[in-house]
């Protein structure tokens, strides 16, 4: 969506460049755009330690969670994309005639291997076992490092970018992330950041080390979890969350009421009922529109700060409503904030995989 409007105006460079007597310059006068090309063959090594090859840029591509499916569209990469999981995470999407590899949970790996696609890309949540069954079927495939920040996410668009063939794409997706995220910090200078609890539910916050802590503080928001010394995706104490008397509560919006202890509901967020759902699509994914998660917090959270901003920020896209077979898929797919908990939360273990 972005990059037709960097063509437009890379269109409209290349005409003033071939009239420079109308306009009164000199073609040395006249700024052009810089492209920037990705080089194959590549060579990159995952977060498994492994070192993958492309001889040239991928003409297929499978994305095996809702993170690297975020990142594939927005970069302009979707015209290759020939499998992907289906679930709510990925309804956003037109999936078009594209093949259902998973949900998020499980891989589906006998249709990811029929497709044969010439690079399989792996969110850091994706399970160790998934990916060796199709490295062992002969696939190529490349997992993320976890985001533990903003620039990690930056980071892993860039690579995917270069994975793809899209570093173009990548590079203006993280152009429009800064610009939107300066906005956003230029306009909260000097305001107040009130106290927020990120419930993720059965007790699990983001603290410290977490992409989404820096969403909440990019935001304008003081992170409880964080302040109490909760690292990565972990449970607190509901007495702890009491005794820290958040102002706000946040919660991804794809539960179906709000997920907190019965004692967290004398906290004065609940008591003023300053509690906020923030669409699990944009909050809980490593990817670009966690830009639209931070901005939705800022116009709820400090309404005079984003109307002052509003027209220099961008909108969401426009919600699609889930069909009624994608309303009955299951939840996953939202890399680890929400896939690492699952799997971990049965043995009490909530840790970085690596």
């Amino acid at each position: 969506m972005r990059r037709h409007i960097t063509v437009l105006l890379a269109l409209l460079l290349v005409v003033s460049a071939f009239a420079p007597a109308a306009a009164g310059q000199s073609n040395a006068d006249t700024e052009s755009t810089v492209d920037v090309t990705c080089e194959f063959p590549l060579e990159l090594t995952d977060a498994t330690g492994t070192t993958i090859t492309l001889e040239e840029r991928p003409d297929s591509i499978v994305t095996l969670q809702a993170s690297d499916t975020q990142t594939v569209y927005e970069i302009g990469a979707e015209d290759r994309l020939v499998g992907l999981p289906y679930s709510y995470a990925t309804s956003d999407f037109d999936r078009g005639d594209r093949v259902n590899v998973g949900d998020g949970w499980t891989v589906k790996h006998e249709r990811v291997v029929n497709l044969d696609p010439d690079l399989v890309l792996a969110a850091n949540a994706t399970k160790d076992g998934d990916i060796e069954q199709l490295r062992n079927a002969g696939l190529t495939v490349y997992q993320f490092s976890d985001a533990e920040s903003l620039d990690d996410v930056r980071e892993n668009v860039r690579t995917a970018g270069k994975l793809t063939g899209e570093c173009d794409g990548a590079e203006e997706t993280i152009t429009w992330m800064n610009e939107q995220l300066e906005i956003v910090e230029r306009t909260l200078e000097g305001a107040d950041r009130p106290t927020a609890y990120y419930a993720m539910g059965d007790g699990y916050t983001a603290g410290s080390g977490t992409f989404i802590n820096e969403a909440l503080t990019t935001a304008g928001m003081t992170n409880i979890a964080a302040e109490a010394g909760v690292q990565s995706y972990n449970q607190i104490n509901p007495e702890t969350v009491v005794d820290e008397s958040p102002a706000w509560i946040i919660y991804p919006n794809d539960r179906e009421q709000v997920p907190i202890h019965e004692s967290i509901t004398a906290t004065p967020a609940y008591q003023n009922d300053n509690v906020l759902p923030v669409k699990a699509n944009y909050i809980s994914q490593p990817a670009p529109r966690v830009v639209y998660a931070i901005t939705h917090i800022v116009k709820t959270v400090h309404p005079e700060a984003y109307e002052a901003a509003n027209e220099e920020l961008d909108a969401a896209p426009e919600d699609d409503t889930p069909s009624d077979d994608q309303q009955t898929d299951s939840i996953p797919g939202f890399g680890v904030p929400a896939a690492l908990i699952a799997m971990l939360a049965a043995a009490g273990i909530i840790a970085r995989r690596r």
